[in-house]
């Protein structure tokens, strides 16, 4: 029975929805078998092993590395009480820690062009403020995805974002100005947004609700000790970003930076705990950064197989041949495309593919139409999203909260971000 690409997305996200929500089976499984029955719906079945396998390759290969040392910097710190005296110093800082944390993300996600990585790379943190302060689970380290999504998805010079303005030669201090004017909104959209679907008062966020801990945490003994993993990888992500040098350009790597961290984390340890412990540590960080591996390599293999079904050039041609409003076909066709393949970053890439040869019949100056498709970004997030599996893992969190927060909170996001775009438009162009 032909059941078409649109069908086909719907079957499978109502099976894997059924296995991972309703029978609480594995997400991998889940993944890999919604893959497998997208390759026999779209009687692609010789071709269906060879594309699950090259989803889940290319998603390794980007985040392999980087997910494993996060990790092990994650334990380390968490372990020897370094997050501590971070979440401390942040709650001094700002007095507002959830905000706090948030701003971090916000900050650091484009600086080090990966959201996941500045994800990861905070997430202790976060979950120290949260044991502190006795927040509820998962505030804040959904606040601190949602962040990291505000800045990454909207602000020049993230990678899909700089893409698209030297292909259509745009006026940088324009995609700067108008990118921050939508991603401050967007950023406070993602921080209510998480607050609320926590029960949680804004103004409870103050660091005089702090419950008093019953016994001291061991802290490192030097703050420096404390900071440098995350600071170090932070700064040589920076520096390859402002230099051709063949060496920096190795080191200033994310997976390189990010492994960096993971090897001073390690050895800093050392000067204040035994080496078996250390060990120890390591090796919880490997064994969890396995798991999220594995989910997100899933998720890679199940957009592979949605591509290979036609879903995305069934859902723009659709879109392509409505009487939909011209500044919303570039929202919506991004929209689509990361319904799709998952990742954001490729989203924006493949949309511009799609959108600049449409632009002479859409009408719009450029900087709409690359704020309309990043505002698409955000709109639809689900089990082909890296970042989905990522949050759950890692937050501990089970795939139907991921989609209440996580995924509703994006579209919530998207739309913001779209009316933003909407009003400048209108107000100045």
């Amino acid at each position: 029975m032909y059941v078409g690409p649109i069908g086909i997305l719907l079957i499978v996200m109502l099976f894997i929805l059924i296995l991972t929500a309703r029978l609480r089976i594995h997400p991998f499984i889940s993944l890999i078998a919604g893959s497998v029955l997208a390759g026999f719906l779209a009687d692609e079945v010789g071709a269906t092993l060879e594309t699950i396998v090259t989803g889940m390759s290319s998603i390794f290969a980007d985040y392999a590395i980087i997910v494993t040392s996060g990790s092990i910097i994650g334990v380390i710190l968490h372990k020897s009480g370094a997050t501590a005296l971070i979440a401390d110093d942040v709650t001094k800082l700002f007095r507002k820690p959830v905000f706090a944390i948030a701003l971090l993300g916000f900050a650091f996600a484009v600086p080090m062009m990966c959201l996941i990585l500045a994800f990861i790379i905070f997430l202790p943190v976060a979950k120290d403020l949260s044991d502190k302060h006795g927040f509820p689970k998962g505030l804040t380290e959904v606040a601190l995805a949602l962040a990291t999504m505000a800045s990454f998805g909207l602000l020049y010079p993230s990678p899909g974002i700089y893409a698209f303005v030297n292909e259509m030669n745009i006026q940088v201090l324009d995609v700067l100005f108008i990118g921050v004017a939508i991603a401050l909104v967007v950023f406070f959209v993602g921080y209510i947004y998480a607050s609320r679907y926590y029960g949680f008062s804004i103004k409870e966020d103050c660091c005089d609700n702090m419950v008093q801990e019953k016994k001291q945490t061991e802290l490192f003994t030097y703050r420096t000790t404390s900071y440098i993993p995350i600071i170090v990888p932070i700064i040589l992500i920076m520096i390859r970003l402002l230099t051709n040098i063949p060496v920096i350009e190795l080191v200033g790597h994310e997976s390189i930076a990010l492994l960096a961290g993971a090897i001073l984390a390690m050895t800093l340890s050392t000067r204040h705990f035994p080496y078996s412990d250390i060990r120890a540590w390591v090796d919880k960080g490997i064994r969890r950064s396995g798991l999220v591996l594995l989910d997100i390599c899933g998720g890679g293999a199940l957009g592979a197989m949605l591509v290979l079904a036609g879903v995305g050039d069934a859902l723009g041609d659709i879109l392509l041949e409505s009487s939909i409003p011209a500044l919303l076909v570039p929202f919506l066709i991004a929209a689509a495309v990361q319904t799709v393949q998952g990742s954001r970053m490729v989203t924006l890439f493949t949309a511009s593919a799609l959108v600049i040869p449409i632009m002479p019949q859409l009408g719009l100056p450029a900087v709409i139409v690359l704020f309309s498709m990043a505002s698409g970004t955000f709109l639809i997030s689900h089990f082909n999203d890296p970042y989905f599996w990522i949050l759950a893992d890692f937050a501990e969190m089970e795939s139907t909260e991921v989609l209440k927060t996580y995924t509703v909170a994006g579209a919530v996001m998207g739309l913001s971000s779209m009316a933003m775009t909407s009003v400048i438009y209108f107000v100045f162009y």
